[in-house]
């Protein structure tokens, strides 16, 4: 196997794995784990929010770094089957953007800074805004892939010749 293909599927792999953990734990957080604590007492879903926090902390940040190491290998391996198309960079760059976002948004959440205390209070509300942001990430990303490249840039040899 072509070393090159294997690196690129090992990037896209882990790309597309850290987004279902990372998207799914927090959809299971917001909708699942959070309503089912309502009916404990404070203490206990309190005890509870911080063992969950202990251990999910080390996912998202895992998750974060492969995020950036596996994302900016991708973009580097697109530029050039892209080059000149505004549309996919305007797409990638708002992608990226949005991903940062979540990231200062789930490392805040998950951390201890005394500076985020008033969104670790509102955390339903910040998942909310992580959700909304990954879908958004999602939907960029996947029309960004089917879109595919509207015009091949043809490429020639030194003698001028198409290839």
């Amino acid at each position: 196997m072509d070393i090159q293909l294997l690196v690129d599927t090992i990037s896209r792999i882990t790309h597309v794995s850290t987004a279902i953990a990372l998207v799914g734990g927090t959809v299971f957080v917001l909708f699942v784990l959070i309503p089912s604590t309502v009916a404990m007492p404070e203490a206990d879903e309190r005890r509870l929010r911080v063992a969950v926090n202990q251990r999910w902390k080390r996912f998202v940040y895992v998750g974060i770094a492969l995020f950036l190491v596996s994302g900016f290998y991708n973009f580097i391996r697109a530029i050039p089957s892209h080059h000149g198309d505004g549309l996919y960079h305007a797409l990638i760059g708002t992608k990226i953007l949005l991903a940062f976002a979540m990231f200062f948004i789930a490392s805040a959440l998950v951390g201890r800074s005394k500076a985020f205390d008033s969104m670790r209070k509102n955390r339903v509300l910040w998942l909310k805004v992580i959700v909304l942001l990954a879908f958004s990430v999602v939907a960029i990303s996947g029309f960004a892939k089917i879109r595919g490249t509207p015009f091949k840039t043809e490429i020639t040899d030194p003698n001028n010749t198409p290839k």
